[in-house]
């Protein structure tokens, strides 16, 4: 468990820079005494950990250090965003569920702050709480790239009452089907409402 919370500790340092003990205690949910036992050791382990008095002062890594953790690409830090968000339902049963959520803060706080930009942004434009069928709706992918590009759509658009969105979000959500948010309301259109659909190469602003 402290393995643990030292490489915690040292991502923060890494990503965020200068921190306090305070805030650095705050993250990790410990005591300040406990994360300068982790500091000591830390510096044991001839980590280049310095410490800055006075009210200015903090912590922070010297001599620029950064551990050796491959950078993910636009398209992985959206995909394991997503899986990290939503971590199988059945790890609650095997009393893996809290693990597998500091594994998953881990994981992302050893990316740049790009990377975990990008993470987040995928994260609040996509919801998978529920695992979705294996029927592959072609609507789906056509408004997923419309959330990620930002692109205006109607909705049933041949029909005679066509409805154009802003889409921001797109859920699997508990009525076991896909739902898409919009920018102009806080209501979710489900897929049995879609209709046809029309992608827009504007693009809208939020």
């Amino acid at each position: 468990m402290r393995g643990a919370r030292l490489l915690q500790c040292l991502l923060l340092l890494q990503n965020r820079g200068r921190m306090t003990s305070a805030a650095l205690a705050d993250e990790l949910e410990v005591s300040q005494r406990t994360i300068l036992r982790d500091l000591d050791a830390m510096t044991e382990a001839g980590l280049p950990v310095i410490v800055h008095q006075g009210a200015l002062g903090g912590i922070e890594l010297g001599f620029e250090y950064r551990t050796k953790l491959t950078a993910l690409t636009e398209d992985e830090a959206e995909a394991i965003g997503l899986l990290l968000a939503n971590p199988h339902p059945a790890l609650a049963q095997i009393e893996r569920m809290q693990a597998a959520r500091r594994a998953a803060g881990k994981l992302i706080e050893s990316q740049s702050k790009t990377i975990r930009d990008l993470i987040a942004k995928a994260q609040s434009r996509f919801e998978l709480s529920h695992a979705p069928s294996t029927d592959n709706d072609p609507r789906v992918t056509a408004l997923a790239r419309a959330v990620r590009h930002q692109n205006k759509v109607v909705l049933a658009h041949t029909s005679p009452n066509p409805r154009p969105i802003h889409p921001i979000k797109l859920e699997y959500a508990a009525g076991a089907q896909w739902v898409v948010h919009c920018a102009q309301t806080a209501e979710g259109v489900a897929e049995d409402r879609w209709g046809d659909i029309a992608i827009s190469a504007k693009s809208f602003a939020t």
